[in-house]
């Protein structure tokens, strides 16, 4: 507390992120990062950038980026002004808060979601409404099928690894013409189908994605969005009222070889899904209660032992996942997918701790 403070900061509850840990011999499953490290072509470019432009300004636009990934969407008609770039699918968000959703009636997204999203709502003063995942932790359609100041909800959710089909999501924007409808899809790498290809015939449907989880970039801050011209507008004209600089030329050049490297791309995300697999089984043949899981992570409970003791007690074996204190699902646990050998140490210590 401080006088010298502004008054919306008094009343902020500010977004607590993934723990980092300065732990020796950890194995980390915590924050939905991806085990393996980004392309090496990825590091290439970056040295490259480094060589003689940094003296410079980045491109405020980030056009070669965005044609980058207009022509990755290509088969899905694509085009680069249909492209947002910024700094992390978190400022990507942030903008996107400000830009489209901030209107007089609320905003609508799942009671149990990505805990940014109400942070958002109470830094730019957005009215919003809780909607309540069913007893499966699904997105019923129905609830959303009412008036609204806009529409967010990650696909697959966070933190339950859940995920609308395609024509659920249809459905949602056709009942909400009036009103946009933001598809956060940082986990959709895993096994989901994008709803990039429903742009064109929905003008109020946003797709965010991240660079961090797929391609293995949470380092570098690069997000994105695709949608409607009308959209990236008005995502572009905050934007250029707050940063007109968001993506640095590093990040640029990193971003680019990642989303052109599209062999190694799909031979890492395969692994984490097989992996996936493997840990769900694991798990199971433990006694845990596994939700279906589209993303990088899965999220599970045992009947038998609270998620808080069995977080407290990985720990102690140097094994951190995530925990979230919060009713309906204090008994779960985040598991993020590692590799191999940390999937196995996790089951092991699992074992040990139950047996």
């Amino acid at each position: 507390m401080s006088r010298f403070w502004s008054k919306v900061v008094h009343t902020l509850t500010p977004y607590v992120p993934g723990e980092q840990p300065k732990l020796t011999n950890l194995v980390k499953l915590n924050t939905n990062e991806n085990p393996y490290g980004p392309s090496p072509k990825v590091l290439e470019a970056i040295q490259g950038a480094a060589a003689d432009t940094l003296r410079l300004y980045p491109d405020p636009n980030a056009d070669h980026l965005r044609q980058v990934i207009a022509q990755y969407y290509a088969p899905q008609g694509i085009q680069a002004e249909q492209v947002f770039v910024g700094n992390g699918s978190d400022e990507v968000l942030a903008l996107v808060f400000q830009a489209l959703l901030n209107h007089d009636k609320p905003l609508l997204f799942p009671d149990i979601t990505y805990s940014f999203y109400p942070v958002y709502c109470a830094l730019y003063g957005i009215d919003y409404e809780l909607v309540p995942l069913d007893a499966d932790f699904q997105i019923q359609v129905q609830d959303y099928l009412r008036p609204c100041g806009g529409i967010i909800f990650p696909n697959p959710n966070a933190p339950t690894g859940r995920w609308l089909e395609l024509d659920e999501l249809e459905a949602i924007l056709a009942g909400n013409p009036d009103a946009a409808v933001v598809v956060d899809e940082a986990y959709v790498d895993f096994g989901c189908e994008s709803a990039v290809g429903l742009v064109h015939r929905h003008p109020n449907l946003l797709v965010v994605h991240t660079l961090s989880k797929g391609r293995s970039l949470a380092g570098l801050r690069v997000g994105f969005a695709i949608g409607h011209p009308d959209l990236i507008e008005a995502m572009d004209r905050v934007k250029n009222s707050f940063n007109s600089y968001p993506v640095d030329r590093l990040a640029m050049a990193g971003a680019i070889a990642a989303m052109e490297d599209r062999e190694y791309f799909d031979r890492t995300r395969s692994a984490v899904m097989a992996s996936r697999e493997a840990l769900v089984a694991d798990l199971a043949a433990l006694g845990f209660e596994v939700l279906p899981s589209c993303a990088n992570f899965v999220f599970a409970r045992h009947p038998g032992r609270a998620g808080a003791d069995l977080a407290a007690a990985l720990r102690a074996r140097s094994i951190i996942v995530r925990h979230f204190q919060r009713p309906r699902i204090d008994d779960y646990l985040r598991i993020t997918i590692g590799t191999q050998v940390q999937c196995q140490a996790l089951v092991k210590a699992l074992g040990e701790l139950l047996g």
